[in-house]
């Protein structure tokens, strides 16, 4: 069956797979990024693939924005059934030179982005009777991460969010789960190492069970499934996508 979905930071990494990992699964693609100049291309991609898709530049942290966004979505494509919040920034400080704007901006964008989002996409759900909700954390949150308190407790919160929603709307067919991606090769990745803020690709593999990093494609497959009927029994969940590494 053919359902709307809206990925938010779809427009590089791990959010750009999912949004062709959905269309393979025959979903109409909405593709939401700051970088409108990205997100048009993605959705360029979708439609050479015979999806349906739409574009639209936006700011998580924005909540006219993220109104507007959803409304030109429900006019291009339809109702929201599919939400995937994977829009992060990402900072690195130690905890004592970390500034009050440094939080801020990491909780309004990872968290009450997501907040914004999902509470935009939820009254098309009801509606409907069904709805799939995956939030993409990070693994900082399980474990901890040192230079990264505020990253870390921003993607924290995200998994109470997670299970709370589960348990609010599961009578409504609504799940709602979430993946904390671990030794993941993304561009915000590349990024930490280019700064000298993460350890090479051989290190970081180094230490993941499974010998080798993974990729956007490791996550999109996880959401694909987690957005199916077939998870229609899963909610309220964080499944570790990590090669085996430890939390």
């Amino acid at each position: 069956m053919t359902r709307v979905a809206v990925v938010t930071g779809g427009a590089s990494g791990m959010g750009e797979a999912t949004c062709h990992e959905l269309g393979k699964r025959g979903h109409a693609v909405a593709v939401l990024d700051l970088n409108g100049a990205a997100a048009q291309r993605v959705s360029e991609e979708l439609r050479a693939e015979g999806v349906t898709a739409f574009a639209a530049a936006v700011d998580v942290s924005d909540r006219s924005a993220v109104e507007e966004a959803f409304a030109k979505v429900r006019t291009e494509l339809g109702p929201v059934h599919i939400l995937v919040t994977s829009a992060g920034v990402v900072d690195f400080a130690p905890f004592t030179d970390i500034t009050v704007g440094a939080w801020q901006r990491l909780i309004d964008v990872n968290l009450t982005g997501t907040f914004h989002c999902c509470q935009v996409a939820v009254p098309d759900m009801l509606k409907a009777g069904w709805g799939r909700i995956v939030m993409i954390s990070s693994s900082s949150a399980q474990r901890g991460s040192p230079g990264m308190a505020h990253y870390a407790a921003s993607k924290g919160a995200l998994l109470s969010l997670t299970r709370s929603l589960a348990r609010e709307y599961g009578l409504s067919g609504i799940t709602v789960n979430n993946i904390p991606p671990s030794a993941i090769e993304t561009p915000m990745q590349h990024a930490g190492q280019v700064a000298g803020h993460l350890p090479s690709n051989e290190q970081m593999a180094a230490s993941v069970p499974v010998g080798h990093l993974g990729t956007g494609d490791d996550i999109a497959a996880a959401v694909g499934f987690l957005c199916s009927d077939e998870a229609g029994f899963i909610t309220g969940q964080t499944l570790g996508v990590n090669g085996g590494s430890v939390m």
